[in-house]
């Protein structure tokens, strides 16, 4: 899934508009127009397609925490990755939405896909620690789509 794959899915499955996508990111500090974030969302094969980059994506994903959560305790936005992996967008799902493991267990089950805790823990460990691993395109995908069952 490219970025904009993914913005495209979580925009549809939580009912957001491109206004909205706009402002969620201006929450970060970095001022976006309804008509960038529609580029965002064509297909790859329409006229004025424009890819979303991994620091902008990350943006929507701070700004939707931010506007789900609050803004931190001191204030401050985090800077975003420059490489934006899919544990990391899973992980900034869970915190804005507020999930603990067994809500994103009967999330997965919607989707009518199996993840044990262990499996889901391995998700969000650092990368380097000896039960990381790597979050699959699949994952993420049905994640989206068991939100959208919600």
């Amino acid at each position: 899934m490219t970025n904009n794959d993914i913005l495209r899915r979580v925009r549809h499955t939580l009912d957001i508009s491109d206004t909205k996508v706009a402002e969620i990111i201006g929450l970060t500090g970095e001022e976006t127009s309804r008509s960038q974030v529609s580029r965002w969302l064509k297909r790859e094969d329409e006229e004025g397609y424009q890819t979303i980059s991994d620091k902008t994506l990350c943006r929507f994903m701070d700004g939707f925490i931010i506007e789900k959560r609050g803004v931190r305790p001191d204030g401050t936005v985090p800077e975003p990755v420059d490489v934006l992996s899919n544990n990391e967008i899973l992980k900034k799902l869970r915190i804005a939405l507020e999930m603990r493991d067994e809500e994103m267990t009967v999330t997965f089950e919607k989707a009518d896909f199996v993840v044990t805790k262990a499996e889901l823990g391995s998700f969000f460990r650092k990368e380097g620690h000896r039960h990381y691993r790597p979050c699959p395109e699949q994952v993420l995908r049905k994640f989206i789509q068991g939100l959208g069952m919600k």
